[in-house]
């Protein structure tokens, strides 16, 4: 027996007295779970976990219970689920969850997410640099000539082009900003066999590939997410060094620009995200992420005019609101436990403001097809997926490795690739001055069709007690398309109710 190798006081025994299946059932489960508790009593066995199921809603799993197997006789099962004092040994009976109760334990978990959503909406959604949006700031540093010099008479199209560029790609890549996965790391399935609910993946799952495992009937999970980026480049170009030429003006027959204007551009956002998951069925899931975004972005834009330099334009703005509210939904149409296809839905709402860069200003919709295989604590994800409307049409894919080192912990290391028609790679385009003969101008405009991002995360989740996951992650640029930032560390805190 197991109770000679291990000690008698680390050998427990599990029983459903109650449970039926295919017509089989204890005619006395009172008198033989009695029994049984006498008999591993006598034994030294000192734990008796009693697995009970819900007989009104169905065959749900019901409240694993512990007790001692010297117990005394325990009780009418069908009418109470019992509880023995380790004590005193004593009988205490205790009814089972209703209906109605299970209900209000679900309406209390949508209250608390609920609850989050309105403190994460209650921040101030303006912009602060006199009352002007990003995308005013921008065309003032841009634009803007405080000081006269002996410019030669601006190229205002160029100007705007240049503006209008920038603000382009900071768009692209700060509203159509992939979120994180639906929190759903913890999913459990319904064992008929044992009357109880199984956890089917040992892992919590990556972090932006979603996986093909739903989260189960009646699974609700909420979690809160904060993500601080910081910007440093624009398509390989620096943007906090004061190197970033926006126009220049050249005659044709000298080598060199004799009137250039550099832009220094300081830009980083703090985004926090609460989002919630609901299991209506085994194979549907339904969600929603509403993200907050702070932007910072201050800069100057210097005039060098034959060795002359002039401070043309200086600004600083924070915006702070709501960014495009993410509607989710996930079906598991083949496989089992962890292995197997699924196809998501998402929505993005138009509820940032497009001038403040946090909006797309109209609805984007996003399919994907998820695909998974899973073997023990390892898991491998693929997604592909493929966007319309938004700031841009786009198709996406990556690929995740989860590996669960312990019940409690699980590594992840993800790729994510992004084609976006709209983040085509900026190039120096050179055109001739409209009033000014034999002068050419120099302007940032976008080249070719569309542009390609690559980045890599790598991140942590750990199980600290009962469902809360205590989540970090970063993520940083494989190659210099679009905007890119420092690496982003990302951290989250997750919560599921289990039924």
């Amino acid at each position: 027996m197991r109770s000679e190798v291990w000690g008698a006081g680390r050998v427990g025994y599990k029983i459903s007295p109650d449970f039926s299946m295919f017509g089989m059932s204890d005619s006395d489960p009172v008198r033989t779970c009695s029994h049984l508790a006498g008999e591993w009593g006598g034994r030294g066995i000192k734990r008796l976990l009693l697995s009970r199921p819900d007989r009104a809603g169905g065959p749900r799993a019901g409240r694993l219970l512990c007790c001692s197997a010297s117990a005394s006789p325990l009780g009418s099962l069908p009418h109470a689920t019992p509880t023995i004092d380790m004590t005193k040994l004593s009988v205490e009976c205790r009814p089972p969850l209703s209906i109605q109760q299970r209900r209000r334990a679900v309406a209390r978990g949508i209250l608390a997410f609920l609850l989050c959503v309105c403190c994460a909406l209650a921040g101030p959604a303006v912009a602060h640099a006199q009352e002007s949006s990003i995308r005013d700031i921008l065309s003032f540093l841009v634009i803007n000539q405080a000081v006269p010099t002996a410019d030669v008479i601006k190229d205002r199209e160029a100007a705007d082009a240049t503006r209008d560029t920038i603000a382009r790609a900071l768009l692209v890549e700060l509203a159509a900003l992939p979120l994180a996965a639906a929190p759903s790391a913890f999913t459990y399935r319904f064992n008929p066999a044992l009357g109880t609910l199984d956890r089917l993946a040992q892992s919590f799952g990556p972090f932006f590939i979603d996986r093909a495992v739903t989260a189960g009937r009646g699974q609700i999970s909420f979690g809160v997410t904060y993500r601080h980026a910081t910007f440093t480049s624009l398509d390989g170009r620096e943007l906090r060094t004061g190197t970033l030429v926006t126009i220049a003006n050249q005659f044709r027959d000298e080598p060199q620009a004799f009137d250039v204007e550099t832009l220094t551009l300081r830009a980083a956002t703090r985004t926090i995200t609460v989002s919630g998951n609901v299991g209506v069925t085994d194979w549907l899931d339904v969600g929603a992420a509403v993200p907050m975004v702070r932007f910072d972005i201050s800069g100057e834009r210097v005039n060098t005019y034959r060795g002359s330099t002039v401070v043309q334009a200086r600004a600083i703005a924070t915006a702070n609101g709501l960014a495009d509210i993410a509607l989710r939904a996930k079906a598991q149409i083949a496989g089992e436990a962890v292995s197997g296809m699924a196809m998501g839905l998402e929505v993005r709402l138009p509820t940032g403001d497009p001038a403040n860069l946090s909006g797309a200003g109209r609805t984007a919709i996003k399919g994907s097809v998820i695909g998974s295989l899973g073997r023990g604590p390892l898991e491998l994800h693929v997604n592909g997926s493929l966007v319309g409307g938004g700031v841009s049409q786009e198709w996406g894919g990556g690929a995740a490795l989860a590996i669960a080192a312990t019940p409690r912990l699980t590594f992840s290391a993800e790729s994510l690739i992004r084609r976006v028609e709209q983040l085509a790679p900026i190039a120096d385009v050179v055109a001739p001055h409209p009033l000014m003969v034999g002068v050419d101008t120099i302007r940032l405009l976008p080249s070719g069709s569309h542009g390609t991002t690559v980045a890599a995360v790598a991140g942590i989740r750990w199980n600290p007690a009962r469902t809360w996951l205590v989540n970090g992650h970063v993520v940083w640029a494989v190659n210099d398309r679009g905007l890119r930032a420092r690496p982003v560390p990302t951290l989250s805190v997750d919560y599921s109710f289990t039924r």
